[in-house]
């Protein structure tokens, strides 16, 4: 059995070996059999194992190549890489060695503010750099922390102060609106934005840049280098301090529009209470804002405001920082002003204020000071709406006509001040920069003269033909406003008819010097005509300046240096630097003199050019004016209690048609006076009574014996003694 199976597996092995050379010695007899064709094919068989064999090679050499290639590219690029991470991380540990605690960087203003209190006490106004106190995350309202970060940074717990996400983002949104890839929507954290604030910690140098507002420019300027400054930094801000502490900065750095610096400061400013009260609409707010303080403050369009708003509460929702209810309620009853915020009301005389101290302690103030005024919102209040009620009543519409008003105490004390009819901040003032000729209401200052050299209220004056010649300019002859002449009046009548032939004669007759000196005293401080005109008003003065010589008629003769300035002291003092720099001054003409004079021009609006602004329950006393061809339009006058001045006419001096002083200005000092006096109980204009000062009737000499002259010159010899004894 072994030696047949043994044999078994030979034979098989022998029948495998067989078959396999058969297999092999195949295609050889085929060859012979075929002769060169079996040639043929072994030879392209051979051209085809050669040709794999050379692509072989060449796809080798190709991949060796780009492999030998990658290495070097992947070799320079993770020197790079790590280049880059240690110049990072360099960089980034130098900038956390330099930043300082987060307190010193709170408050980033290179001016102070000036907040000003009205004759209440109530803030009214604000000018330079408003900052409202340190406020933090935890002492503001968690509205406002909320609307922050869901409008700005949604990811500001999440990330190590820069969002790649958010970069990659905003620069798909730029170039899909057509903009750079870094112009607009800059994709930059929270961080950033604080990096931003801080001008990546470069302090303003004066001896590098002009102007604060370059250097701010320079600091908000967005370009890929920037954003490549701003990753240490941020990265830094983010190791050294905590991300309450970098909202913190946030809060009390950001310009939130109106000059105010910092949450706080914004919610004073808008909403007048503090950061820490803010509901859901009015913290929404002030989170869009930080979008475009200027375009979006609410006291530039209160609306586009709250509609901005209105988008901040559909992020705030949409992350679950309020709900569906409280975002529509929220909603539904948007923020609004407060009352100061909304009424915007003194901008004019804020302005002005800022020029009655120093510079150093108010334009250029690097401290926050409160300064008390002499301003009163009601008061100004109807200067505005009275303003308003003539142009839009009275006057064409489209008229590109100004006007100007000024409401004052007797004791140059200015209440009110409208410098034009548009609106707003660092507007040219009408009411204390336009120089305009004064026509007729520069008379009372020639009858002022006259009365206290001696003249009466009813002295006579020719009213007739009169012809000065003047050396120069040649003759020179006034003529009425109606073309005619009167004769004989008396100074009350020529004053009430505002007649210029008896103003002329009375000026000459007491001497233009005398007059110019006087109204000059009264507080006219612009150069005064040399000729005759000067007693018919062709100097030019500034409404204030004619407004307040007016008061120191009111005032019984003394002049008064016009302030709006109470008192100044720095935010923190209890005692004031300095005190009002204005008020009432030496006497310029007697009381006597003052009270004829206001008698006279009591008759001005009783019976005369100005019956156009009686008070229906008081008396009143003013002089109108009106310059050639009506370029310039004015009405002065006051009561018991108060002054006001209207100016009316073009900025380039054009004329107007149909305006005279008795006209719209006369109508726009009525319903300015008549709102102020409501409530107020009416009380006599100081002025004479005329019926106790008519002159008495002459006295007949009783029958007898007259003094000779020696007599008459003793008697005055004994008199003059007997005066010098007393």
């Amino acid at each position: 059995m072994s030696a047949s199976g043994n044999r078994g597996g030979r034979n098989a092995r022998s029948g495998r070996r067989l078959v396999a050379e058969r297999r092999n010695a195949a295609p050889a007899k085929s060859s012979r059999s075929s002769g060169s064709g079996g040639s043929g094919r072994k030879s392209g068989r051979s051209r085809r194992r050669t040709q794999q064999r050379r692509r072989g090679g060449i796809r080798g050499a190709i991949g060796a190549f780009f492999r030998f290639i990658w290495r070097i590219v992947f070799g320079i690029v993770w020197r790079a890489t790590l280049a880059l991470v240690l110049i990072l991380a360099g960089a980034t540990a130098y900038i956390y060695s330099t930043l300082p605690p987060m307190t010193e960087l709170v408050d980033g203003r290179a001016r102070g503010s000036v907040t000003m209190l009205d004759r209440d006490g109530n803030v009214f106004a604000w000018r330079g750099e408003q900052y409202g106190g340190l406020i933090d995350t935890e002492t503001v309202s968690e509205h406002v922390v909320n609307a922050i970060v869901a409008t700005e940074d949604r990811r500001f717990f999440r990330h190590w102060g820069i969002s790649p996400r958010g970069i990659a983002s905003a620069i798909r949104i730029n170039l899909r609106e057509g903009r750079g890839p870094l112009e607009g929507h800059g994709g930059s954290t929270i961080t950033q934005q604080v990096a931003k604030l801080l001008c990546l910690g470069v302090a303003f140098d004066p001896d590098e840049w002009e102007t604060e507002a370059e250097y701010e420019a320079d600091c908000r300027r967005g370009s890929l280098w920037r954003k490549i400054q701003e990753l240490p930094f941020s990265l830094a801000m983010e190791l050294r301090y905590t991300k309450q502490e970098i909202l913190t900065i946030y809060l009390n750095r950001a310009y939130m529009g109106a000059g105010a610096f910092g949450v706080e400061a914004a919610s004073q400013r808008y909403f007048g209470h503090s950061a820490a009260e803010l509901n859901p609409q009015e913290s929404a707010i002030i989170a869009g804002l930080l979008t475009a303080p200027s375009r979006y403050a609410p006291t530039s369009s209160l609306q586009r405001s709250q509609d901005r708003a209105a988008v901040v509460l559909g992020l705030m929702e949409e992350q679950g920082y309020l709900t569906a209810a409280e975002a529509a309620e929220a909603r539904a009853n948007p923020a609004t002003l407060s009352e100061a915020a909304e009424a915007r009301a003194g901008g004019y005389f804020a302005d002005w204020v800022m020029t009655q101290g120093p510079d150093f302690l108010l334009r250029e103030t690097t401290e926050d000071v409160i300064i008390r005024t002499t301003f009163d919102p009601r008061m100004q209040e109807a200067a505005e709406a009275a303003l308003v009620d003539v142009f839009e009543n009275q006057v064409r519409e489209g008229s590109e006509a100004e006007a100007a008003i000024i409401v004052m105490s007797a004791d140059g004390a200015v209440r009110a001040m409208v410098g034009g009819r548009q609106e707003g901040t660092g507007l040219f003032n009408r009411a204390t920069m336009a120089m305009r000729q004064t026509g007729s209401a520069f008379k009372p200052f020639v009858y002022a003269t006259a009365l206290d050299l001696g003249w009466r209220f009813d002295d006579l004056v020719e009213d007739a033909p009169l012809t000065i010649n003047v050396p120069g300019s040649g003759p020179y002859s006034p003529r009425n406003y109606t073309g005619e002449f009167y004769g004989t009046v008396t100074l009350t009548e020529a004053l009430r008819a505002s007649l210029n032939t008896p103003a002329v004669r009375l000026s000459e007759e007491v001497g233009r010097d005398l007059v110019r000196t006087v109204a000059a005293e009264f507080g006219i401080e612009s150069d005064l005509a040399l000729g005759p005109a000067l007693a018919l008003g062709a100097s030019e003065s500034t409404l204030i300046e004619m407004t307040g010589a007016y008061a120191g008629i009111l005032n019984g003769g003394s002049a008064v240096t016009p302030y709006g300035l109470v008192d100044l002291r720095l935010v923190g003092d209890t005692e004031p630097m300095m005190g009002q720099g204005g008020g009432i001054r030496e006497r310029v003409i007697s009381e006597f003199a003052a009270r004829q004079l206001t008698y006279m021009m009591a008759q001005v609006v009783a019976n005369g050019t100005g019956q156009r602004a009686q008070l229906p329950d008081r008396p009143v006393a003013g002089k109108t004016g009106t310059t050639t061809s009506a370029r310039d339009a004015w009405f002065i006058g006051f009561t018991a209690d108060y002054v006001a001045g209207v100016w009316m006419g073009y900025d380039d001096n054009s004329p107007m048609s149909g305006v005279t002083g008795g006209g719209l200005p006369a109508e726009i000092w009525r319903q300015t006076m008549e709102a102020i006096h409501d409530g107020i109980p009416p009380r006599p204009l100081p002025m004479i009574d005329p019926a106790e000062e008519a002159r008495p009737e002459p006295i007949e000499e009783a029958p007898g014996r007259r003094p000779d002259i020696a007599e008459q010159i003793l008697m005055e010899v004994l008199g003059l003694l007997g005066a010098n004894r007393n």
